[in-house]
Parts: structure tokens; C-alpha cells; sequence
């Protein structure tokens, strides 16, 4: 029996759906413990791509049973659509996806109101599906469960007392006409009859499983420096993507917790607004957006590009405890003559010991840069480490010592078969 918690070690995007489905061939369930429909993870097998935003990407493998965690906050429609695309391709998801009960979920209010405060001055770079309001509704223990979905009457209770606060507070601040309880009401009513048969007890499940030698796989959605706690705050996402949320957001001890596994992409992307030491504004950047095909997989934006900041994953790794790592897209750079690694932050002249929790320390900060020698040779049908260019391999090497991590699996190319273990 294992529990494995897998984080993405950057800001998200670093390839986690790929890695879950390569991983979770070994796996008996795979749980996804926060976030929401604003992740995308990517998946391509044979000559098809999938892209999930709630389902755990574990789903892809027959026989592992894939689980939404009570830290997930869940919008029913983009659930219910999920589910259609996968039947519709052959994927079996009844008796393999279970809900827990606990699981908030997006009211089309969360929406609006996610898109009113983006359209402000203050804009954080958010996807707009509402991720946000509902957790502060969460916090401010006004959030509605799937639980409440089985009392007809609670329900309708929850829900006249948040839209009625809800459309005094459009139609006072922005003149909206808000929205019809009936029709929300009815509308909630129906998804819980279409998911009734995947709602159970979660955190009674995945503890029954263990005790049963299950090996166990929880995902995080995002990235460690969106974390609401650890992240680049304001900029980030409303939840805990770093492995302590996999606790809070699946009901499994952390004393039964055995090993961290992080996510790197061998060089950096952000999506959304926020300091970026690191990021290319040159025909680099756009060169390392062109090759790995930079755009989110769940809003379509160009992502912000740089290069590996071994300083930021190093962060990552401590408050993470990544045990390994997988590097991911390492064939992007397989263009480049020249690779930049930034190996440190200089504020004011100074080197930094720590990475800032101030933005505007670390929006000020001036990447200290290492050069090593590209390898300019193609790389994605190397199906081994010994195969790899001794150039690639020395760059593997310097950014395993530059940021304290342990590399274990490499990846050349989106399709499983472009994945492989550095012992094997």
C-alpha cells in the first residue's frame, strides 16, 4: 500500500494530467483533492487529446477508480459535460468516478460576480468560472454542498438566502436584475439526479481503501506558488494545490501520507497577472511559446514564458516535501543554442537566502543567471536516458543540483510513449 500526493512545482501548467495518466497504471485510485474547473490537464493517447478539468485524469486507465474530493469546488454543467465527452469516446465512468458529499458547488452567481471583480481594476488574471466567490462562500459558511442537494428543503432554504443576498447586492452596486431562485432551485435539482449515483462518503472510502492496501494517488490542480498560503499572494488561486491541502481536501491523515511527487517543466510558464522573475519578453520567450504550444488548455491564453528558476523550485520543494520529480517538455528546448537557469534573486545588489512572500520584493528582484550549452538535436523519440545527448543530460544534471530535486521520470513529447524513468 502507497499514498502518493503529486503537485505541480511551478505556476501549474507544468503537465500533471500527463503524468497522473503515466502514474496511475499503478495506481487503484486517484483522487483530485482542490480546485476547479479553471485546470486543465491534458492528456494525449494515440491519436486523441483529452482535456479534463474535474475528473481526475486516472479516469483514462481501466480499472482505476477516480474520486472529487471534498476540496474540489464543483460546476455541475462543466461535471455533467465531462462526463458526456469521456461516454461518448468509450470511457466508462459508472461505478469508477465518486463525488463527496462535502464538495462545494459554483452557483451561476459565483460566475457573475467572478467576472465583475476581473473586469475592476485590480484584476488578479482569473479564468472567470466563479472559483473564487464560491470559496468565499465556503469560508463565510454560506456555501452550498452536494450534501444539501438531498434535502429538497434545506436546499431551497440555502439558496433563497444566498441569491436574495446576492441580487440586492448586484442590483445596489451594479444595477443587474440578479437572477431567478425557481430557476436555480430547479436547475440544481436536476444535476443532483443526474450524479446522485457517484455522491458517497469520500474520506470513509479512500481510509476503508487504504487499510486494504490500496495504493492511493492524490492530484492537486494549479501550481505550489498559486497557493493561496504559499503562493505569489494576491496572485493566485483561492485553495491549496501544495500537498498539505491533499489532507483538508480528501479526508486521508497525513500520517498516512508516504511520498510527494512534484511536477517541473524544464523551463517556467505562468498564466494570469503577477511577478514572474524569470519571464522572456524576446523572440526567447516567444520561441518557448511557439515550440511548446503555450496556451492554456481550459481558457485558450497565451502563456507567460521563461526560463527554469531552479530558486523557485527549490522554494517549492521545502514547502512541499517533494520527495521526486518528473520534468516535463524537455524537448522544447531543443531548439536553443544557449539555456539560461536562474540559479538565485538579487534585490539591491544583494543575493537573496529566502524566496520573497512580498510581490513587490519579488517583482523587483533580478534573476542571477547560469548558461549552459544547448544540445540543438531532436529529442522526442528518445525512449531512454542513455539515449539522450550527453548536453541534455548535463542539463537534467544541473538543475537537479541547482534545485535540490531528485529526477525520476523525463518526458519528450506529449504522448505516453515519450515518457520514461531515469533507471529505465
Amino acid at each position: 500500500m502507497s499514498v502518493t500526493v503529486l503537485v505541480g512545482s511551478q505556476w501549474g501548467d507544468e503537465g500533471k494530467g500527463k503524468i497522473v495518466d503515466i502514474l496511475s497504471e499503478k495506481f487503484d485510485i486517484v483522487v483530485r483533492y482542490q480546485g476547479g474547473a479553471n485546470a486543465g490537464h491534458t492528456v494525449e493517447i494515440g491519436e486523441k487529446q483529452y482535456i479534463l478539468h474535474l475528473i481526475p485524469s486516472g479516469i483514462l486507465r481501466s480499472g482505476v477508480k477516480c474520486v472529487i474530493g471534498n476540496g474540489v469546488v464543483i460546476d455541475p454543467q462543466a461535471l455533467l459535460d465531462e462526463i458526456k465527452i469521456l461516454e461518448d469516446n468509450g470511457i466508462n465512468v459508472e461505478g469508477r468516478l465518486f463525488i463527496s458529499h462535502n464538495a462545494h458547488l459554483i452557483m451561476p452567481y459565483h460566475k457573475l460576480l467572478d467576472s465583475i471583480s476581473e473586469s475592476g481594476k485590480n484584476k488578479i488574471g482569473t479564468t472567470g468560472r466563479g472559483i473564487g466567490p464560491c470559496y468565499i462562500d465556503k469560508f463565510d459558511r454560506k456555501g452550498i454542498r452536494i450534501v444539501d442537494l438531498l434535502n429538497r428543503d434545506v436546499l431551497e432554504k440555502k439558496l433563497r438566502q444566498n441569491v436574495e443576498e446576492k441580487n440586492t447586492l448586484l442590483k445596489k452596486l451594479y444595477g443587474d436584475k440578479g437572477f431567478d431562485i425557481e430557476e436555480i432551485i430547479k436547475e440544481y435539482i436536476s444535476f443532483d439526479e443526474a450524479i446522485d449515483s457517484y455522491v458517497t462518503d469520500v474520506p470513509l472510502m479512500l481510509n476503508d481503501a487504504i487499510k486494504e492496501g490500496k495504493n492511493i494517488l492524490l492530484e492537486g490542480a494549479q501550481g505550489t506558488l498559486l497557493d493561496v498560503d504559499h503562493g505569489t499572494y494576491p496572485f493566485v488561486t483561492s485553495s491549496n494545490p501544495t500537498s498539505g491541502g491533499a489532507s483538508t481536501g480528501s479526508g486521508i491523515p497525513p500520517n498516512k501520507i508516504d511520498n510527494v511527487f512534484g511536477i517541473v517543466k524544464a523551463y517556467t510558464t505562468r498564466v494570469g497577472n503577477g511577478p514572474f522573475p524569470t519571464e522572456l519578453t524576446d523572440e526567447d520567450g516567444e520561441k518557448l511559446r511557439k515550440e511548446g504550444a503555450e496556451f492554456g488548455a481550459t481558457t485558450g491564453r497565451p502563456r507567460r514564458c521563461g526560463w527554469f528558476d531552479a530558486f523557485l523550485v527549490r522554494y517549492s520543494a521545502m514547502i512541499n516535501g517533494i520527495d521526486a520529480v518528473a520534468v516535463t517538455k524537455l524537448d522544447v528546448l531543443s531548439v536553443f543554442e544557449k539555456i539560461k537557469v536562474c540559479v538565485g534573486y538579487k534585490l539591491n545588489e544583494k543575493l537573496l537566502k529566502s524566496f520573497p512572500s512580498d510581490v513587490d520584493k519579488l517583482s523587483s528582484v533580478t534573476p542571477v543567471y547560469e548558461t549552459v550549452d544547448g544540445w540543438m538535436e531532436d529529442i522526442s523519440e528518445c525512449k531512454s536516458y542513455n539515449e539522450l545527448p550527453q548536453k541534455t543530460k548535463e542539463y537534467l544534471e544541473f538543475i537537479s543540483d541547482q534545485a535540490n530535486i531528485k529526477i525520476e521520470i523525463v518526458s519528450v513529447g506529449p504522448k505516453r510513449r515519450q515518457t520514461f524513468s531515469m533507471n529505465g
